[in-house]
């Protein structure tokens, strides 16, 4: 049977409600560990892949579990630090045992957690942190269904270029994930001799009050802001700008789609009108059969589209869970080298973890879309598209008060 039609045969059996549970059962239970910050840093994104995972258990386990198991899913929550994602980690694989793990935000967490899972010797997968780094390692546990920095900042790059925008202050937390956009827009600017006034200011994550770098952005005459803040930091930066007087009227992009969640207009209200920000995909866009079927559900569930971060745990854990299927096996040797030698399907698109040259090593993109809320309460679907020009549904509308 060839690679394609064993991973369809999987996913046909889910879809159709029969049983996967192919293979006699060894335990009752395989559980797989969900990493992600639920109480601060990027907790609104880790609370999204939660519901995703969550999710995904309950829809494999409805169909019979796996090689006779059911999917169980561990939360831990890292609060988006370090030392947490550590000990969180070790909880999870010494004393819950999990097969593998997800739900990763951040990209110093994740980077601090490649030596661990390879002692350890499970998958881990990024759900959303983005540094290069991270895949770049060439690790054998990590994999990565989401987008990498370097397109982020082609995205970005070309946007700015066809905006005619000169003058462009990054304003960025002292993280991987912050101080490496700064590094690749220098870097781009650079070597494709872009002309771009580049202006950097970087802030403690933990700051509360960011008005002397913004105030410096507006006396600079600032084309264009890059907000490159995670979690609260992001509202702080645009709160702030907002009440100096320099967002709206400098345009801002958000690195990631946080904007996208119902709770941005909770948050910052009228603050948010106009703001623009890099997503992951759009509720109008194809998806696979598996994707239709989540995103049906979630709406039911929660009345409203899933974003991205949500969208990709579920598939994360699906992935994971049909791994284990190729391999008749819930070791995590034979989950990595199932992830390797067969075809996925995520919920939009297909995924091949391959072995490639720098970030792309099982690296599995999704499309960057630069999208813009023109009106207060805009969910993703009714933002107008920027970027790329072959789905663009309209221009940058320049903001005011």
């Amino acid at each position: 049977m060839s690679i394609t039609k064993q991973a369809m045969k999987f996913l046909s059996a889910l879809l159709l409600g029969a049983s996967v549970a192919t293979l006699p059962a060894v335990a009752e239970e395989i559980k797989i560990g969900v990493l992600t910050p639920l109480t601060a840093g990027a907790h609104s994104l880790g609370k999204e892949a939660v519901r995703g995972a969550e999710m995904a258990a309950e829809y494999i386990n409805a169909k019979g579990g796996v090689l006779g198991k059911q999917i169980k899913v561990i939360i831990e929550d890292d609060a988006g630090q370090v030392e947490k994602a550590v000990s969180g980690f070790r909880k999870l694989t010494s004393q819950d045992k999990v097969v593998a793990i997800i739900g990763q935000i951040h990209s110093s967490n994740m980077l601090a957690l490649i030596k661990p899972a390879e002692k350890a010797g499970i998958p881990i997968f990024s759900t959303q942190a983005s540094n290069v780094k991270i895949t770049a390692s060439k690790s054998p546990n990590v994999f990565r269904t989401a987008a990498i920095d370097p397109d982020r900042a082609e995205a970005w790059v070309s946007f700015i270029q066809t905006k005619g925008f000169k003058k462009v202050a990054l304003v960025a937390e002292n993280t991987d994930y912050g101080v490496g956009l700064i590094t690749l827009m220098k870097t781009l600017n650079k070597e494709r001799s872009l002309g771009l006034e580049l202006k950097n200011f970087v802030f403690d994550k933990n700051s509360r009050d960011l008005t002397p770098q913004l105030l410096q952005i507006k006396n600079w005459g600032a084309d264009l802001v890059l907000n490159i803040g995670v979690g609260d930091a992001g509202y702080l930066i645009t709160k702030q700008a907002y009440d100096i007087k320099l967002f709206p009227e400098t345009p801002m992009v958000a690195s990631y789609d946080w904007p996208s969640q119902p709770i941005f207009w909770e948050n910052l209200g009228k603050k948010g009108t106009y703001l623009t920000y890099i997503s992951y995909g759009h509720p109008k866009q194809k998806l696979t059969a598996l994707g239709e079927w989540f995103k049906a559900a979630y709406e039911k569930r929660y009345n409203d589209a899933p974003i991205f971060g949500a969208s990709n745990a579920f598939g994360q854990i699906v992935i994971i869970s049909e791994a284990i299927y190729h391999a008749g096996s819930a070791d995590p040797a034979a989950i990595m080298k199932a992830l390797e030698d067969y075809h996925y399907d995520n919920f939009n698109g297909p995924v091949k973890f391959n072995r490639a040259e720098g970030s792309r090593w099982h690296q599995s993109s999704p499309p960057i879309l630069i999208v813009q809320h023109t009106a207060q309460g805009q969910s993703l679907g009714e933002g107008t598209i920027l970027h790329p020009p072959n789905l663009k549904t309209g221009s940058l509308t320049q903001g005011s008060r």
